[in-house]
């Protein structure tokens, strides 16, 4: 897991650096990483925002589907599957911000929990001497927020470090907001409830907060532009869950965590809002007719490729094949399992052959003779 923080985190830590030479504050330098993030991700969050509006577009041919294969699950899935090829949509667009987000927080965990290695560029030797004079754990997570933290109490333990001592002193009186450090970890049983353990524990709260009110806006939009979505009870669940979990979880790591996913809320709602705004119901169908003749355009240039939904349609038959094989043999007793294993292959293979032909794709049955 440690090597995992170390990849995400160096090319975070660059950036943090950069913008943190300019701003010469911590606190400031999260929330102009955060809009920086922002920015790089905006055309990720404009596709989805573009996938999203035009799924809106589908929902009565879906709700039409729906009601005409009410009794047939497999038949509307089908007819799901093909209506998506048709429009030139993945259904399953919107997980990639999803991942991006969790991405992230592998990236700025690293930063905010390892100041000296990407703020302060120090080499590994010297902050391995700092953890032991610490007593600190050069791979423990926490290693170099306790050699600040010791290092305040003990200064004239690190001078063989040479001036390692005073730029991390320096550091560390910027490493905070409104005198919180951000170093340290919220918590509502304090030794002493003063004014930073006061701001400590309103950030995770902060956090929650600003998650509720993206997730009810989010929500709420849904609602409005599609009245008949489904899913309700679950949806309600989901906006107050996630935000108490992050509010738990912000009260585990340092406070730099938590005020980061502050302004990472706040600047999500502000793209949300403002993508919604430019999505109206009329651009939405330009953009829609304009990417159905986009993919229509490009299957006929490259038919040998197939799309997500194309490859989805494949699996699905497969899957068909053998359930359909399994049934019509099920009942028969007289037929051995090697028998059986035989007769899938031969449907598996005999559905590769027909998807083959279909997309224009070499079928080689010594290929399969291997499988």
């Amino acid at each position: 897991m440690n090597a995992l923080y170390d990849i995400i985190g160096i090319p975070f830590g660059y950036l943090m650096r950069a913008i943190y030479m300019l701003c010469n504050n911590y606190a400031v330098a999260i929330i102009l990483f955060t809009v920086v993030t922002k920015i790089l991700l905006f055309p990720v969050n404009y596709k989805t925002q573009k996938n999203a509006a035009r799924m809106q577009l589908l929902n009565p041919k879906l709700k039409k589907l729906r009601k005409s294969f009410a009794n047939n699950p497999q038949r509307l899935q089908e007819e799901q599957q093909k209506l998506y090829i048709e429009e030139g949509i993945n259904p399953m667009g919107s997980c990639l911000p999803a991942f991006i987000q969790m991405f992230l927080l592998f990236g700025v965990l690293d930063v905010i929990y390892k100041p000296i290695t990407h703020i302060l560029g120090y080499a590994k030797d010297i902050r391995l001497d700092a953890c032991k004079i610490a007593g600190a754990k050069i791979k423990d997570l926490r290693c170099e927020l306790d050699i600040m933290t010791h290092l305040q109490k003990h200064p004239d333990d690190y001078i063989s470090l040479g001036n390692f001592g005073s730029k991390v002193s320096e550091f560390t009186e910027k490493y905070d907001i409104f005198g919180a450090n951000l170093g340290k970890t919220p918590t509502l049983h304090p030794d002493v409830w003063n004014k930073e353990a006061i701001i400590l524990a309103l950030i995770p709260v902060l956090a929650g907060v600003a998650q509720i009110l993206s997730s009810f806006y989010s929500q709420r939009h849904q609602k409005k532009t599609n009245p008949d979505m489904q899913g309700g009870g679950c949806m309600t669940f989901m906006m107050y869950f996630f935000p108490l979990l992050t509010v738990w979880f912000a009260f585990s790591v340092p406070a730099g965590i938590g005020f980061y996913w502050i302004w990472s809320a706040l600047f999500s709602f502000i793209i949300t809002f403002g993508l919604n705004q430019y999505f109206t119901p009329e651009r939405t169908e330009k953009i829609n007719e304009k990417e159905k003749e986009k993919a229509r355009i490009y299957a006929e240039k490259h038919p040998e490729k197939k799309t997500f939904m194309q490859r989805m349609m494949e699996q699905q038959e497969l899957m068909n094949q053998q359930q359909n094989g399994g049934r019509k043999n099920g009942g028969d007793n007289k037929i051995s399992r090697s028998e059986m294993n035989k007769y899938n292959r031969d449907k598996i293979n005999e559905a590769r052959k027909r998807m083959a032909e279909k997309y224009g794709d070499i079928y080689d049955e010594n290929d399969n003779d291997n499988d």
